[in-house]
């Protein structure tokens, strides 16, 4: 195993065991409710049923970038203990906090000039982003060298796909993605909007589904005309939720009796409350390798 640490953000929506396992390093992020400080930290603060039922009843989310000075706090150890640092962060797409990742990292090498610390944008986001760590942690354990690693993920990280819907635009309306009549009228008709994730690592609404079950559906169907091999993708899949497990289970069954040749059984995981804290609940999402995303 070479020898670097594998750091990310708790964005990457796995669970604690999963990074613990694979060995990942996790900077925290932290979120708002009605104006309380929680860290992001995988359900322990606040546990994820307990988030969205808050939600349901209206309190008011808000989240804020890593500072530069936390991700100095978080990797200074590591670096003091004799490692390099490959961090890969959330999607520029979404937020800036890559640049406040950088500018860290700038100033701890001049701090610690015999270390190294690479930063790289995975244009991604939730267990989209967690799945692009779980494939750096193969590389990794397969022996890849920390610029390698790097090297691949700019390389290949447009290859990750993101398909979700939402039964509920409300927070669409309030993050300013859908206006107030659009909202009104696709909840009132049972619209849920298609997104996915462009190039660019933008949220793309791309279709107007009407019923929970047709969308659904049409998920797996981009996943069958997008991933590797198409029916006979052979590599793993993620599905995340947040508080909708009946919706990520209807995704996972369909997939499941789709891919046979998929890696392993397709692994359900929470949308973390950062992530939430924009998408509300009764958001699904759908993650696997596919084509080179090109718009």
């Amino acid at each position: 195993m070479s020898d670097y640490i594998l750091s990310c953000g708790s964005v990457s929506d796995l669970t604690k065991e999963h990074y613990e396992r694979r060995k990942l390093h996790v900077v925290n992020y932290h979120f708002m409710v009605n104006g309380k400080i929680y860290l992001d930290d995988m359900g322990v603060s606040y546990p994820f049923d307990q988030f969205y039922a808050a939600m349901r009843k209206g309190v008011d989310t808000k989240t804020s970038q890593v500072s530069v000075g936390e991700f100095i706090e978080s990797w200074e150890p590591l670096l003091k203990d004799g490692h390099d640092i490959l961090h890969v962060e959330l999607s520029s797409g979404l937020s800036g906090v890559v640049h406040s990742a950088e500018t860290a990292a700038k100033m701890l090498m001049e701090q610690y000039p015999e270390r190294e610390i690479l930063v790289a944008d995975s244009l991604g986001a939730s267990s989209g982003y967690g799945l692009i760590m779980d494939k750096m942690a193969d590389n990794r354990d397969a022996g890849m060298s920390m610029e390698d690693n790097y090297n691949w993920v700019v390389e290949h990280r447009l290859e990750m796909h993101h398909w979700f819907f939402s039964t509920d635009l409300s927070y669409y309306v309030k993050g300013g993605r859908l206006s107030k009549t659009s909202g009104f009228l696709g909840n009132l008709l049972h619209i849920c909007p298609l997104l996915n994730m462009d190039y660019q690592g933008h949220l793309i609404p791309r279709e107007k589904v009407r019923t929970v079950k047709k969308v659904e559906q049409r998920m797996v169907e981009k996943m069958e005309e997008y991933a590797f091999n198409g029916l006979d993708y052979s590599d793993k899949i993620y599905i995340c939720h947040s508080d909708c497990m009946e919706y990520a289970q209807a995704i996972k069954k369909m997939v499941e009796e789709k891919f046979p040749k998929r890696k392993g059984d397709v692994e359900i995981n929470w949308i973390g409350t950062t992530i939430g804290s924009h998408s509300g609940p009764g958001t699904a999402a759908l993650f696997f390798w596919g084509k080179k995303r090109d718009n």
